[in-house]
């Protein structure tokens, strides 16, 4: 891929500073956010946490998530979109260090809190570097470039899912808190590669940086569609391992689910990078998430081997392209001065819908029907997002 990339950015291929940009969002979602679906089974078990607490602490860190998401366009105008993303990722790194230092609930729901602050102010930052990078290569790569950005998120629970259980299953008192310190020493290493691979990216910062209010009511559809995927994707995501726990697949099949699950992840880059360039709509958002309510609902359905992996793969082969999905929306329906405004919207809507679904997820799991009706709930939600997502029409950007 021949890309023209902004000035100064040349000594780099448009490929490898994706890739580059990739590792910013296997930090901020699959170390910071979805490790937590391995971790949740040994500190379930030793800290004694019903179902509701340990989607209390899914809940907590997807309120900083909003928090983040709050705050970051006022960041990137002040500091510019690489300063936020490195600073973001170099946050999130020391905080899941100090994860593996406490054991009290108290303690680790700030943890939480403040680790979804760092997280949303680097995923925000990393899509809307990704989307000018897009902007600057051939039309038909676009769709590429931010499958490969938002699919470094599948780097991020690889890597979860070799060091979490091997770390955790150690004998020794509270195991896991070592491979909360592992995931934060991988943060900052892949923030460090993100750091070198991007210097030349945003030289300017903010300063000639233009930024315009993004038109909210013309993506309601798309916004209401993105909340629901937010409530109902985070279910999956939080509690699935511990439901493949209680219906006794063992620990080594476990891993490798939630590894090919990473890899899935990874490969959607290129599955549907011709989805997101053709569809200037909700089309993609509402063929993704009929797909994501199908994954959802596998497990549930049927306890065998061969449904439990179909689910994996189909999940991490969607749900973060249903993240690029919006990217793309805004992208193709905004103009480049809105697309700051326009990523944040999007990640506030998809930050309040992760705020509710864990907790809502445990609560319901608490009750007779246990996990796998949390889980039947949440493939409703999905289905719901796709009904929504049908809604959304394209828009000619403003001149």
């Amino acid at each position: 891929m021949n890309a023209r990339l902004p000035r100064g950015t040349r000594q780099l291929p448009t490929v490898a500073v994706a890739l580059a940009l990739a590792l910013a969002a296997a930090v901020s979602l699959g170390l910071a956010r979805f490790s937590y679906a391995l971790l949740l089974p040994p500190m379930r078990t030793d800290l004694g946490w019903s179902y509701l607490t340990a989607g209390a602490m899914n809940t907590v860190n997807a309120a900083g998530y909003l928090v983040g998401a709050l705050l970051t366009p006022a960041w990137l105008r002040r500091f510019g979109a690489r300063r936020v993303l490195l600073a973001g990722g170099i946050g999130a790194g020391v905080l899941l260090i100090a994860h593996g230092l406490v054991t009290g609930d108290a303690a680790l729901y700030a943890l939480r809190l403040l680790t979804g602050v760092a997280s949303a102010a680097t995923f925000v930052a990393g899509g809307l570097l990704a989307a000018r990078l897009a902007s600057h290569g051939e039309p038909r790569a676009a769709g590429l470039v931010l499958g490969i950005y938002y699919g470094g998120t599948g780097v991020g629970i690889v890597v979860s899912a070799l060091l979490v259980p091997a770390l955790s299953a150690r004998p020794s008192p509270h195991a896991w808190q070592s491979a909360w310190m592992a995931l934060g020493v991988a943060a900052l290493l892949a923030t460090a590669l993100t750091a070198l691979a991007t210097r030349a990216l945003d030289p300017t910062g903010a300063a000639n940086t233009a930024h315009a209010p993004f038109a909210w009511r013309r993506f309601a559809c798309g916004l209401a569609a993105y909340f629901m995927f937010g409530l109902g994707y985070i279910g999956y995501m939080t509690f699935v391992v511990t439901l493949l726990r209680e219906q006794h697949l063992g620990d080594g099949l476990i891993s490798v689910f939630y590894a090919l699950l990473g890899l899935a992840v990874i490969g959607s880059s290129w599955l549907w990078a011709g989805l997101l360039h053709r569809q200037r709509g909700g089309g993609a958002m509402q063929l993704l998430n009929a797909l994501l309510s199908l994954a959802t609902v596998l497990p549930v359905l049927s306890a065998h081997p061969v449904a439990v992996f179909a689910s994996g793969l189909l999940f991490g082969a969607v749900f973060l392209s249903v993240v690029a999905s919006t990217t793309a929306l805004v992208r193709h329906n905004a103009p480049p001065a809105a697309w700051p405004a326009g990523i944040a919207a999007f990640t506030i809507v998809f930050a309040a819908g992760q705020i509710v679904g864990p907790t809502l997820v445990g609560w319901v799991a608490d009750g007779t029907g246990g996990l796998a009706q949390g889980l039947a709930c949440s493939a409703a939600v999905l289905l719901v997002s796709a009904l929504l997502a049908w809604g959304q029409r394209p828009i000619n950007p403003p001149a």
